[in-house]
């Protein structure tokens, strides 16, 4: 084989390199392509958006308002445990100055 043989061996192989590689290249751009086109099917976000609703954590609940209210109650309740006699008159008088305080 000559030199004129062999140059044209090599275009005919360079050649094919090239023409598989844009191919290649074409290829990965469309899957490319196709995969940033496709969106959720609307029953997908449908799902996602119940989960979500589903999932989520509790409100919290509502601070107790610094009101007499509160104080009242938990008043009562003391009153109730020394009724009872689980209180004694020293530790009654001590809540309810802290409560008071």
């Amino acid at each position: 084989m000559g030199l004129i043989g062999g140059m044209a061996r090599t275009a005919v192989v360079a050649g094919t390199a090239t023409a598989v590689s844009n191919r290649v290249s074409r290829r990965q751009s469309n899957r490319w392509a196709a995969q940033e086109s496709y969106a959720e099917p609307p029953q997908q976000q449908q799902y996602q958006q119940q989960y979500q609703q589903q999932y989520q954590p509790p409100p919290a609940p509502p601070a107790p308002a610094p009101g007499t209210d509160d104080v009242i109650a938990q008043l009562e309740k003391l009153g109730d445990l020394r009724a009872n006699g689980i209180l004694t008159d020293a530790e009654f008088e001590q809540q309810k100055a802290r409560l008071l305080a």
